[in-house]
């Protein structure tokens, strides 16, 4: 969570340099539901992902050196610097693919889990989504074929209430998100998703369940972005939720949950903890100054991968 939370705090500060030349969806405060799912998960397993995938890479253990070349259009970025931050990958760590497009990664993940199924290779995939992720057709479809299959997959709903700007109360029903899943008999869980260890907890009985070939976890972490949906900045004062709402939530930092959950149990969690900081804000640095010191593209480049009739 340290990893992550480090990471995009320095990606929101040094964005004003105007030297990122793509759009950040930064999921500050939202740490705790990548970090406790990929904990459970093997280092074998996948994950795809959506728009907000920053914390999904970084706790899957992706090459920080690839994710920031990526976001600086270097030639060194994860897509080779034609993608974006929106379009982080990373094959040796089990991030397979993800896109900005709402819903749109869903079909290909299930698609994955069932040539997983199919190869009995023991890979469990994990689908990240958001709320608003749920108001897509072709969500349901996933949720069915893979219900129907017993596929080995894991959708996993980061809910912070959202879709862009607008609440989940002026966009749904008010009914339990966990039943949509429900319906599609498969096995789900409602979390607390400021808590890494119950979200680990969860995560974990997740995966045994699968790897028993029960079949499809819908998982949904109730959770909360700081930061404006797109870019570095805070905007409360825009309207669409309010100063105290956000305080609030505040105060349920998972990072510091976590924190003050260890010094209770570890008189010498408080050093250790610092020794974390220090070495993951090495790793941060050293990562930026790879990403700045590597080249552009060629020109050549933007013309590799295009197919005309």
């Amino acid at each position: 969570m340290i990893r992550v939370r480090e990471f995009e705090e320095t990606v929101a500060t040094r964005y004003s340099e105007q030297e990122m030349r793509c759009p950040v969806h930064l999921s500050v405060g939202q740490e705790a539901p990548p970090s406790g799912l990929c904990e459970a998960l093997a280092e074998k397993d996948q994950i795809f992902s959506h728009h907000r995938s920053h914390g999904h890479y970084v706790a899957k253990g992706g090459s920080l050196k690839k994710l920031i070349s990526e976001f600086y259009g270097k030639a060194t970025g994860c897509t080779r610097g034609v993608g974006g931050s929106m379009h982080a990958m990373d094959v040796d760590a089990g991030i397979i693919a993800c896109t900005p497009i709402v819903g749109g990664i869903m079909p290909v993940a299930v698609g994955s889990a069932m040539a997983h199924k199919y190869d009995g290779n023991g890979i469990v995939t994990a689908v990240f989504l958001g709320d608003a992720t749920l108001e897509e057709g072709v969500v349901h479809e996933s949720f069915n074929f893979a219900s129907l299959k017993k596929l080995p997959i894991i959708f996993f709903c980061e809910n912070n209430f959202f879709s862009v700007y607008t609440h989940l109360r002026d966009r749904q029903p008010d009914r339990p998100l966990v039943d949509l899943a429900a319906a599609h008999k498969m096995d789900v869980y409602s979390v607390d998703g400021n808590d890494a260890v119950e979200v680990f907890r969860v995560s974990q009985l997740a995966c045994e369940s699968i790897r028993k070939g029960n079949g499809p976890v819908f998982i949904e972490a109730i959770t909360y972005r700081w930061r404006e949906h797109c870019g570095p900045n805070y905007d409360n004062d825009i309207g669409y939720r309010t100063e105290e709402e956000f305080q609030e939530w505040k105060k349920k930092c998972p990072v510091e949950k976590l924190t003050k959950q260890l010094l209770l149990e570890d008189k010498d969690a408080e050093e250790k903890i610092k020794k974390i900081h220090t070495k993951i804000r090495k790793e941060i640095e050293d990562a930026f100054q790879f990403a700045l010191e590597s080249p552009f593209p060629a020109k050549e480049e933007l013309f590799k991968n295009l197919y005309a009739n």
